[in-house]
């Protein structure tokens, strides 16, 4: 044991933890624990410009590491600054430990300076949290902290600290165990379950497996790709699992839902089986529940049991690690179909028509037009091919979408976004915390103009912690997905969405945060400006400026059937 202070020990659990970057803002309640920091530790700390920015930095780092990511806050408003990217984090089940100050426990319930009720106010949107108020309760409670938010379904955690409780003295001794009684993760899967799932699979005609943000969670990549390939099945991906399935695989089919493609959707829709793995039906997948695949039955794995059942009854429910579960999966599906192969040569010739038949379209511009924001996708996505170091993030609305629709992504966790809550301002300090878990990976941003204005300070923590990040805004003028809603489903009424493409100046406001600006205003400059941008060696960013009027398609509107996509007039298509 070593006699230390609170503030102290909070860090030798860090270092205990294995924790390597944390992302932060000093303040009043958790000075201490910053005086520590000055004192000495081997955690590297980022200073954010806002404690959203450090938390979706922390999401970020988690994302691209798969290890727990790490925010730090004061009380008060530096706390529920933290509330944003830790409700972001429970609804796509990122593992963080966020560390708050809190004020001198005899001053709690007082309504003291920066006093908030911070566990009170996350208890809806985190998988657990502490107030710490005795300093001997440090050890133990970091240590359950952060093996609640890696094991079963990852998520959010919260650490409040009082300062007085960071000021005090203990004997420091870090546990090697967990002393949680309650918390039992499933660690095993029912053999009969995955033995039923396998003979489903086996006697399927038209089998579609859907896969998740789980499979990404669950390090389950490998054993997926070897599920499908061993019985050759065809797979769709969500938003929150692209590149858990490499985007180049012959039996990827793409992104199903509201602005999936509509090949996607019919292979998910017709299916006569589906196979979820990680996946939880959420509505952007299924539109109405009641319409989604009639004729299919379902086989659904996940680490969460309360995810089973939940929105779409599982026919039959496996529970468990996927990892485990898929491996036991396939070594019995190999085993049936050794002597029977499945009958399923008229459903992939089925899928390939519509394969060809329904691509991603958009109206090419004539020369001298507007830059279309497909193009942008496009030709990121082409001068970037063949490389296997670049992560890419987004914030959230159209340019999501496109990125979803037109970059390829073939390895695991190379592709961040915001997917249940659609947290706008996400991207940039999202790409700030990948570049700090993978400082060798090219990290590119693509934002919108609304998006990028929300967070866009976190260039600066971008520059002056050289970890330098590619931003490329997608500078329609205007809140685009909002304005796509109100051109389609308002009657044209665009009440308060126009930004405007001229302020602010997109370039000269990332040279004044220390980053290279780069403006773009026609096609013929646009590979050229992208390239030098990446080329910088630092922080940069793109203003890329493109046609106001162009929508997001296709499209399912809110609440119809997810067969019945809306798709660009045929006059006006031409495939990509």
């Amino acid at each position: 044991m070593t006699r230390m202070l609170g503030s102290d020990a909070i860090l030798r659990s860090l270092e205990a933890e294995g924790v390597e970057v944390m992302f932060g803002i000093p303040g009043g309640a958790i000075l201490p624990t910053y005086d520590a920091i000055a004192r000495g530790t081997t955690v590297r700390h980022v200073l954010a410009r806002h404690e959203q920015g450090a938390g979706h930095m922390a999401q970020g780092y988690a994302r691209a590491s798969g290890r727990v990511g790490v925010a730090i806050a004061t009380s008060g408003p530096g706390a529920t600054n933290l509330v944003t990217p830790i409700a972001d984090a429970w609804m796509d089940s990122t593992p963080l430990v966020c560390i708050t100050g809190q004020v001198y426990s005899r001053l709690i319930g007082t309504d003291a300076f920066q006093e908030i009720d911070i566990t009170g106010i996350t208890l809806p949107c985190v998988k657990h949290s502490w107030l710490v108020q005795d300093v001997r309760e440090i050890p133990a409670v970091m240590k359950a902290a952060f093996h609640v938010a890696r094991s079963g379904r990852p998520g959010p955690v919260l650490v409040d600290i009082a300062k007085d409780a960071q000021e005090a003295e203990l004997d420091f001794n870090y546990p090697d165990e967990v002393d949680l009684p309650g918390w039992k993760p499933p660690t095993k899967v029912h053999e009969r379950q995955v033995r039923e799932a396998a003979r489903a699979i086996a006697e399927a005609r038209q089998p579609i497996v859907y896969a998740g943000g789980g499979v990404l969670n669950g390090d389950a990549c490998v054993e997926l790709l070897e599920l499908i390939e061993s019985a050759n099945l065809p797979s769709v991906v969500t938003l929150m699992g692209k590149s858990a399935i490499p985007d180049s695989h012959p039996l990827n089919c793409g992104m199903p839902g509201m602005h999936g493609s509509k090949f996607a959707n019919f292979a998910l829709n017709k299916s006569d089986l589906i196979i979820a793995v990680g996946s939880r039906f959420d509505d952007r997948v299924t539109g109405k529940v009641s319409a989604f695949a009639p004729g299919a039955k379902v086989i659904h794995f996940d680490i969460d049991a309360a995810e089973v059942g939940k929105i779409r009854s599982a026919d039959i429910p496996v529970v468990g690690p996927l990892k485990l579960a898929l491996r036991q999966l396939t070594n019995e599906l190999k085993t049936m179909l050794a002597d029977k192969p499945m009958q399923t040569a008229a459903w992939h010739a089925q899928l390939e028509e519509w394969r060809g038949q329904y691509p991603y379209k958009y109206r090419k511009g004539a020369p001298g037009s507007l830059i279309k924001p497909q193009l942008v996708m496009e030709t990121l996505r082409d001068i970037t091919a063949g490389r296997n170091d670049v992560i890419w993030t987004t914030g959230v609305g159209q340019h999501q979408m496109w990125a979803m629709q037109y970059l390829q992504c073939d390895e695991p966790r190379s592709f961040i976004t915001s997917g249940g809550l659609g947290t706008m301002g996400f991207g940039v300090p999202a790409a700030v915390g990948a570049k700090a878990a993978r400082p060798d990976a090219t990290v590119i941003c693509v934002d919108g103009d609304g998006c990028f204005q929300m967070t866009c300070q976190e260039l600066a923590t971008a520059a002056l912690e050289r970890l330098p990040i590619v931003v490329v805004i997608v500078n329609n003028g205007w809140l685009g997905m909002v304005r796509q809603w109100q051109d389609l489903f308002y009657s044209e009424r665009f009440a308060e969405t126009h930004l405007t493409k001229q302020v602010p100046d997109y370039a000269q406001l990332a040279e004044a945060l220390g980053a290279a600006g780069f403006t773009v205003d026609h096609e013929d400059d646009l590979e050229s400006t992208l390239r030098a941008a990446l080329e910088a060696g630092r922080t940069a960013v793109v203003d890329v400026r493109t046609d106001p009027e162009e929508n997001c398609y296709p499209m399912i509107p809110a609440g119809a059937a997810a067969v019945d996509i809306i798709e660009m007039p045929d006059e006006e298509e031409v495939p990509s």
